[in-house]
């Protein structure tokens, strides 16, 4: 599949991006609460055309280590049994791209090439696969992760406060409700408890 800079694409987002005010910090430049980063934006930094919550089969785990929150990054393991909660944000392929090379920090010049096999690879360490995960409205479903995940690790505070967030933004879900799902990941518990998790999400809800 090729795409131009102007074609409409869904940025899938699994892991702290579900929050708005941090994905805007991708789009329009800017540090997110929490984070050690302050981020470049996109060349077109209009925001998403719409956004929705989607489910679809596979597993979140976290790993590795996070130079922008400490502690561990979430992945998306496609082949993992289960599902992953995620909202998908309508932007254009430029605005995906851009997204891509901030999170390899890399700068924001041009979009990513299509290889011969159809499909994309990114420029990082860390998220290296690009994935199409579907259609929805005729426009592709895409999102990045790593084909090798890292073992599991614990997340840190302020990651997992954004991701909650995010998923009470996303899905009206109670704060037990995104605590069950948070705990199903591989890397959350035992250092994170049901208990921690509600008090993190109830904070953050002021």
């Amino acid at each position: 599949m090729t795409l131009t800079t102007a074609d409409p694409v869904w940025y899938l987002a699994y892991g702290s991006n579900m929050a708005a005010d941090r994905f805007s910090c991708y789009l329009a430049g800017g540090s997110p609460p929490g984070a050690l980063r302050t981020y470049e934006g996109c060349r077109d930094r209009t925001p998403p055309v719409r956004d929705v919550g989607v489910r679809l089969p596979g597993r979140l785990t976290f790993g590795g280590v996070s130079g922008v929150w400490g502690g561990a990054l979430a992945f998306f393991d496609r082949d993992a049994d289960g599902w992953v909660a995620a909202r998908a944000y309508l932007i254009t392929f430029g605005q995906f791209s851009d997204v891509v090379a901030q999170e390899a920090r890399q700068p924001v010049s041009a979009d990513l090439a299509v290889y011969g096999d159809g499909t994309w690879h990114a420029p990082s360490a860390v998220y290296e696969s690009i994935v199409q995960v579907g259609e929805r409205a005729g426009a592709p479903i895409l999102s990045f992760t790593s084909a090798r995940p890292p073992a599991p690790a614990p997340p840190s505070e302020p990651y997992l406060r954004t991701i909650l967030r995010g998923l009470t933004e996303t899905f009206g879900w109670a704060p037990s409700a995104s605590a069950d799902y948070l705990l199903g990941a591989p890397g959350v518990a035992p250092t994170w408890s049901s208990a921690s998790l509600v008090r993190l999400a109830e904070t953050d809800r002021g």
